[in-house]
């Protein structure tokens, strides 16, 4: 046992430092694209001990990388295969330290699994809105450090736009107990947001101060058959002029997804038939009312009738009641576990200006096609906030080895068609090591430089999660 891993073992006790083949499930990514080898694993149960863990790594310069519920898709929570870094798994800081009703504020702690706090504010009455496909297993801390987006961006915004303020250990092992329910607080620089979204390359968040919202009363769910994507995006527009701050989702979804799904998990049927079912687009629509169920009601099928009259949707399904809206957004979050199921896909998280999606998606298609005949493109994502999911998967008679052989030319394409309509190579999944070394690419060299100014002025020793956002010595 090395200097390092009995001092972390002095101070958390032998059942908190994993070693060996017990580190085995926090070296992996859950795509299983980067695997790694950690020193030690270890799993602080407070901010003070995750400090001294910091000040011991720092001591003995050894690089950390913070953890929470391992479900990034960028490889930003991967140790390297050199063995020398200490994961620090935040599973541990896992308690909701205080509600506050009357603020519309909660304070919860890194290692807080998402799911665990949206019901605790519906407990106390309250919505916490952040909501995505591994809600029951990721946590806030994973979900401040990329600054996650979800289904509701578009009523409520991303993680960054719901904490009000931090705790954060610095690379020095510093404690900043920056915790405030405060909605206006003009006192200097916002480092709040200098952390959020950083990966853990500047410091571990270790708290969050969570802005709450009422309980909607009522809520309005249903699936939108569409001829085309410019069908979709004059939809998008008629339901916020219908609807206004109500309008809580816009999920565009391939017709081929959906199919997919129905065709990995036959028990979810898409509720239409005939031509309706063969739909190149669908939409799933939600609205969130605070005035009533009957008020709700009628303003959703008054816009979807005007919009079935108008030729815009040709079909829909409007839900009846919760378990049904439940089964509609089901489709959707399974779309992608039915393209998990069915092989490796090269896979895009991208946002670009709404009215620039069309364009984007028929030019990338077709200089995909042109490059590598016979593949097939699985789109969906969250068209109110201009964030596409849009992956590509092996045709019938390609290989998967085939596939992922062609992997950089397909990147470089769909990330040169993202650039060229002034959209992002990441739109809610991060940088980590997936995206690091092409940033530079599609990055305004200024804006670069000050990253890694920033990266040096806070953590100097680079010990803080080395080898993520930024190509560094």
């Amino acid at each position: 046992m090395n200097d390092l891993v009995k001092a972390l073992t002095d101070l958390l006790g032998a059942e908190y430092v994993l070693l060996g083949d017990e580190t085995a499930p926090y070296v992996a990514d859950w795509r299983e694209r980067y695997h790694g080898k950690a020193l030690a694993v270890v799993r602080p149960g407070s901010t003070e001990e995750v400090a001294q863990v910091v000040k011991l790594c720092a001591q003995h310069a050894t690089p950390i990388v913070p953890q929470g519920g391992n479900t990034g898709l960028c490889g930003a929570a991967t140790p390297d295969m050199s063995g020398n870094a200490v994961v620090l798994s935040t599973a541990r800081l896992n308690r909701i330290r205080h509600i506050d009703s009357a603020n519309d504020t909660m304070d919860v702690e890194a290692g807080c699994i998402l799911q665990n706090l949206q019901q605790a504010a519906r407990d106390a009455g309250r919505l916490f809105p952040l909501s995505l496909a591994a809600e029951g297993s990721c946590t806030i801390g994973g979900n401040l450090a990329t600054n996650a987006g979800g289904t509701q961006v578009l009523r409520y915004g991303n993680t960054r736009d719901l904490v009000l303020g931090l705790e954060v250990v610095t690379p020095q092992g510093e404690i900043w107990r920056g915790l405030r329910g405060l909605r206006k607080d003009n006192t200097g620089y916002d480092l709040r947001n200098l952390f959020i979204g950083s990966e853990g390359t500047l410091g571990i968040i270790t708290a969050a101060t969570l802005k709450l919202y009422p309980l909607p009363v009522a809520q309005c769910t249903a699936l939108l058959a569409l001829g085309s994507l410019d069908d979709a995006i004059a939809v998008l527009s008629a339901a916020r002029q219908g609807f206004g701050a109500s309008l809580t989702g816009y999920e565009l979804m391939a017709g081929d997804c959906l199919r997919l799904v129905n065709q990995c998990y036959p028990q979810q049927r898409l509720p239409f038939e005939g031509e309706s079912a063969a739909s190149p687009w669908f939409a799933l629509l939600e609205l969130s009312d605070s005035e009533s169920e009957t008020h709700a009601r009628e303003r959703f099928e008054a816009v979807v009738g005007e919009l079935l009259e108008a030729g815009r949707v040709l079909d829909a399904v409007i839900a009846e009641n919760i378990t049904q809206s439940k089964a509609l957004w089901h489709l959707r979050e399974s779309i992608p576990l039915a393209e998990k199921d069915t092989g490796k896909s090269i896979k895009h998280d991208v946002s670009l200006p709404v009215s620039n999606i069309a364009d984007f998606i028929e030019r990338a298609n077709a200089a995909l096609q042109a490059a590598v005949p016979g593949i097939r493109h699985i789109i969906f994502g969250h068209l109110g906030d201009g964030n596409l999911h849009y992956n590509v998967a092996r045709g019938p008679d390609m290989s998967e080895d085939a596939l992922l052989a062609r992997q950089e030319d397909v990147y470089r394409i769909v990330h040169d068609c993202v650039h060229s309509l002034k959209g992002s190579i990441s739109a809610e999944h991060g940088v980590g090591q997936l995206k690091r070394d092409i940033l530079p690419q599609y990055k305004d060299p200024v804006e670069m430089a000050l990253m890694h100014r920033i990266k040096q002025a806070l953590d100097p020793q680079g010990l803080m999660n080395p080898g993520k956002v930024l190509v560094t010595s």
